[in-house]
């Protein structure tokens, strides 16, 4: 029987801290609110209990008299019970009436402090909330005063005349009263002001004007909430500062299409670069449903000459099934071996094995060619790859004399990302790319969502990884706006911002730096 408190940041999944994400880790049910991200969900047991009690403007999926029973009734269950904040628990959070409840009920919890969205939302900004130039101090003030109080709590003329950084939060509704009453009290209407909606979130949007001005130009960009209010000369730094929203893809909503499996260093890659990245996978990779075959291929390893390798799950899948045989590199010792193209060849390089061939064009056809003139005729030749897969390679390399055989390793089967989010995003003609890293990937985008709908939105592009996908793309009467010479996802990527942002200088320090991070997911 335990509580912990935890707050989850203030959108960015990468904030919550290490503590926060060993207890969601432990929990055994997860109450969590509207701003606690999807992707920290996924950091929780799969037997895992997930509450959703979310709470924005005029609707509330629970009470906030019924979390705190939930959380105390939960815990008496003998559970441990992990609940999920937005920011940070205590700060404008209610953190402290559920743990008073918590207290009240005899039920020990811990409160884990979250990064609040006072603090991240101006930083991703570029907008420090104290500064020695500007300013030694900050003050976080709530915009959503209880409305049962008859006066405002708040002394105007103190905070006027503070030196001061003001955060206001919850604040969009009152802001004309705001900027209002800090004038009012004498604060100059040229002080410096910004708003930051959705801070640190993939769909950040913010401004900076004066105070005076600041009411107006909300209106004018359609800000809302959840949006903070920074009120100070530290605005005037993020020319300076706004490293968030210089990254190249900011703002840019990319959606991607390969497996969850492989997804992970393109996904992270885009979100250093700034994307808005929707995860649509429309494959699966799957272990076969019995090796009998592949494992008898295996035993018998040393009557094959080349060993080809066309994928990086080919690789991995295979080595799988020849550790589970009690083998390891050495049962490669009669073969040479190649690999489709140097993503795949370092994962060939984790087994301790150099491959002997790697063309380069990475696609079969230029494999086939490299291996032909290097003469194969009467060789035998083992290709472990998907169950399903283009027969270009070994039609080319039996067609030359080799004797070829084929060893499924794995599946790629169908799969369906949220359909519903993806098809309301289409609608509104909100994503800018489309990614394809296979033909498969494209074929079964197409069977999932209607052509139509794609061929009316204006803004939408579509980027593919090499020529084979971009044909299968043309039958469905959709060019690609990048194709890279190199068939990699990290080539991909530069020309899909080079597209997109055709001043970035592809070569330079900054932008390697971007990509180097996400590959390494820092």
């Amino acid at each position: 029987m335990f509580v912990y408190l935890i707050g989850a940041g203030p959108g960015d999944p990468g904030l919550i801290t290490c503590k926060g994400l060993d207890a969601l880790s432990r929990a055994d049910v997860v109450v969590y609110d509207y701003l606690a991200s999807d992707i920290l969900l996924g950091h929780a047991r799969p037997d895992a209990e997930k509450i959703y009690v979310g709470k924005v403007a005029g609707n509330h999926a629970l009470p906030q008299e019924g979390i705190n029973a939930l959380l105390v009734a939960k815990a008496k269950e003998g559970k441990i019970v992990a609940r999920l904040k937005g920011g940070d628990p205590y700060i404008f959070g209610r953190g402290g009436e559920e743990g008073r409840a918590l207290y009240d009920a005899g039920v020990p919890f811990a409160e884990i402090p979250g990064i609040s969205s006072t603090i991240a939302g101006p930083a991703y900004a570029g907008i420090p909330l104290t500064d020695r130039t500007a300013a030694s101090s900050v003050t976080i003030i709530t915009g959503h005063e209880d409305p049962t109080k008859p006066d405002s709590v708040h002394n105007w003329d103190a905070l006027a005349k503070s030196a001061s950084t003001l955060v206001f939060v919850m604040g969009m509704k009152n802001l004309p009263d705001i900027s209002k009453n800090l004038i009012k009290a004498g604060m100059d209407p040229k002080t410096p002001a910004a708003l930051i909606h959705w801070g640190t979130m993939p769909n950040q949007r913010s401004l900076d004007s004066s105070l005076e001005d600041l009411p107006a130009a909300a209106l004018r960009e359609g800000f809302t909430n959840p949006s903070v209010i920074v009120v100070g000369h530290v605005v005037s730094l993020r020319d300076k500062l706004n490293w968030n929203e210089a990254r190249p893809l900011f703002g840019r909503s990319i959606v991607v299409t390969r497996s969850r499996e492989q997804s992970s260093d393109m996904v992270s890659m885009l979100m250093s670069l700034g994307a808005n990245v929707i995860q649509y996978p429309t494959i699966s990779i799957e272990e076969m449903e019995e090796y009998a075959e592949l494992d008898k291929v295996i035993q018998g390893l040393d009557k094959y000459q080349w060993i080809i390798f066309t994928s990086v799950n080919g690789v991995q899948y295979f080595a799988k099934r020849l550790r589970h045989l009690g083998k390891d590199s050495r049962a490669f010792a009669h073969a040479k071996v190649a690999a489709i193209g140097p993503v795949t060849r370092k994962e060939v390089e984790k087994l301790g094995i150099i491959p002997d061939f790697v063309p380069e064009t990475f696609v079969a056809e230029s494999v086939a060619e490299g291996l032909c003139a290097l003469g194969i005729k009467g060789a035998n030749i083992l290709i472990p790859r998907a169950f399903e897969s283009r027969e270009v390679l070994p039609d080319v390399l039996r067609e030359h004399g080799a004797h070829v055989d084929i060893a499924p390793t794995y599946r790629t089967v169908l799969a369906t990302g949220d359909k519903e989010k993806l098809m309301a995003a289409l609608e509104e003609d909100s994503i800018d790319c489309i990614t394809f890293a296979s033909s498969s990937t494209v074929r079964n985008f197409m069977d999932n969502i209607p052509q139509d709908v794609l061929k009316k939105c204006q803004k939408l592009r579509f980027a593919s990884i090499g020529p084979i996908t971009s044909a299968t793309l043309r039958e469905y009467s959709f060019e690609p706006c990048v194709e890279p010479k190199d068939f990699t996802i990290p080539a991909l990527l530069a020309d899909m911002t080079g597209f997109f942002c055709p001043d970035v200088d592809m070569s330079s320090p900054y932008y390697t730096s971007l990509l180097k991070l996400g590959i390494n997911k820092i």
